[in-house]
């Protein structure tokens, strides 16, 4: 029997993309290869408990949700994530699934939404970035950008540009938490009148820094 090892499954409130503000149900896999500095979920990248496919999957429908979130650290990392969102598919949820963008994303269910990162040179993960998944994107899809600082904006500007994202997907721009302003970052956004989305992490407003949410 297929097996994920699993951080935590939870019920909360999405705190970003494009269904922020909607009850969720989060399944977080164990373990990442990347590194970032601003990462909020360390205790994700080790540990975990191997569970059976359809344990998962039978605890989140205890839940009963419209909503779930496949998350980690790095859900691609644990192959099983693939026939994982794919059973989660089934059931008729609509899933979504956080990535870092450093992992193939061309086997992922196509009825999946796929938030992929770009890491910024903030994040000092910046060569991990995968950049031929940039072509596999599409309207379903989301690509976001955490921005530490001007240089980061800067950099996320170009590439915004150069690839023509805003064309492929829809784009988000998030101001790294407690390290740029929000107000600063919107300023910045407005100015350029760039085609983004720029959000914040609402469940750290909520609930502080609290993990699991």
């Amino acid at each position: 029997m297929a097996q994920c090892r699993i951080t935590e499954i939870f019920y909360s409130l999405q705190g970003e993309s494009r269904t922020v503000g909607l009850p969720t149900v989060f399944v977080r896999l164990t373990g990442c290869p990347l590194r970032c500095g601003y990462c909020d979920t360390e205790y994700a990248f080790h540990g975990g408990e191997k569970m059976d496919l359809d344990e998962i999957v039978a605890k989140v429908a205890a839940f009963n949700p419209r909503y779930v979130c496949v998350t980690g650290g790095e859900p691609l990392a644990q192959p099983n994530c693939i026939p994982l969102l794919t059973a989660l598919c089934d059931r008729g949820y609509e899933v979504s699934l956080e990535t870092s963008g450093a992992m193939d994303i061309s086997k992922v269910d196509k009825r999946v939404s796929r938030v992929m990162d770009l890491k910024t040179p903030g994040s000092g993960e910046e060569s991990k970035n995968r950049y031929e998944n940039i072509e596999l994107l599409n309207t379903h899809d989301q690509l976001k950008f955490v921005v530490c600082h001007r240089d980061d904006y800067d950099w996320a500007k170009q590439k915004l540009q150069q690839h023509q994202l805003n064309e492929r997907c829809e784009v988000l721009f998030s101001p790294i938490h407690g390290q740029l302003q929000p107000a600063e970052l919107a300023e910045w956004v407005v100015e350029d009148n760039l085609p983004v989305r720029m959000q914040i992490q609402m469940h750290k407003y909520l609930w502080g820094e609290e993990k699991g949410r």
